[in-house]
């Protein structure tokens, strides 16, 4: 596997600077160090592993959209992780952009064939990142986080809740799902992007070092997806849905659920249901899943 922007493709194997000069140069912000690419393979790329390459560029627009053309060109194999240090046209849900300071978080996509799922429960993956996301920053960055569906990562910021990471999973190929995984994790206040958004480090984590973070969370992501994959995508033998449930935000909650074509629906949320799907209950007393749209929290009035 290798990057499409092969002109700035080149990893930084340590941790030192690059000599870029007293101007201020890539590593000019040593609070923010280069990802160390040369332990990250040595960790995570073993023979019994999911992991099957772990490839960190400088600079990309969107590791999805890279990822994606390698893998439907058949240059790049299941469990094929992509890294970029910097991203400029980072895509989230619904055609939303994701861009941050350079070295600020984790910007990364995996490659997945789940050949023994059926393709009809294929959409719990961006639900099953989400868990194992969270998993691996609770035991490696020590922070509490919270899901809100269908694929926001959530932190508590002064008693509110702010967007910290999302996930976005494409379909790359017959048989192939790239998942897109972003994470602010020393975003600092003056350079967040909206309001409602934050950060690992504002939240009060106890590491924000970005190597064991990644380390954490593609093991966290590898333990999940095996399980699931065992379990033929079954997302109650798996656990997956029992445990996603307990760590969704929207559960219990009056949300807005904006749908396609202009619609939308105000319920209490109150389950996930086996596809995966939010269920809402509305004020008619109607049960209605929703598959995709935009979630809004209500505050209670």
């Amino acid at each position: 596997m290798s990057p499409r922007d092969a002109s700035d493709a080149h990893d930084n194997g340590g941790r030192g600077g690059r000599g870029d000069g007293p101007g201020g140069g890539r590593w000019s912000d040593l609070g923010r160090p280069p990802l160390n690419a040369t332990a990250l393979r040595r960790a995570l790329v073993r023979e019994s592993s999911l992991w099957s390459e772990v490839e960190v560029v400088q600079r990309t627009g969107s590791t999805n959209s890279d990822l994606v053309a390698l893998a439907e060109a058949g240059k790049a194999a299941e469990g094929a992780v992509l890294v970029a240090e910097e991203q400029n046209a980072g895509r989230g849900r619904l055609d939303r952009t994701w861009s941050a300071p350079a070295r600020s978080g984790l910007f990364f996509s995996v490659l997945l064939k789940p050949a023994g799922v059926p393709v009809h429960r294929w959409g719990w993956l961006p639900l099953l990142t989400g868990v194992a996301v969270a998993t691996g920053l609770a035991r490696a960055a020590g922070v509490d986080t919270a899901l809100k569906w269908p694929n926001d990562l959530l932190v508590t910021l002064g008693g509110e809740e702010r967007k910290a990471g999302g996930i976005l999973a494409e379909r790359a190929g017959p048989d192939g799902v790239v998942v897109g995984i972003g994470i602010n994790v020393t975003l600092r206040e003056d350079e967040l992007p909206v309001p409602t958004a934050g950060s690992l480090s504002l939240a009060g984590a106890a590491n924000t070092d970005r190597d064991p973070l990644l380390r954490a969370v593609l093991r966290s992501l590898e333990q999940w997806y095996g399980t699931w994959c065992e379990a033929g995508g079954d997302p109650a033998l798996s656990g997956l849905q029992e445990t996603y449930a307990a760590g969704c935000s929207t559960l219990g909650r009056t949300v807005r659920a904006e749908l396609p074509g202009d619609r939308s629906i105000v319920g209490e949320a109150v389950a996930v249901d086996g596809d995966g799907r939010l269920v809402l209950a509305t004020g008619e007393g109607v049960q209605e899943p929703v598959g995709a749209g935009d979630i809004v929290h209500l505050r209670p009035e």
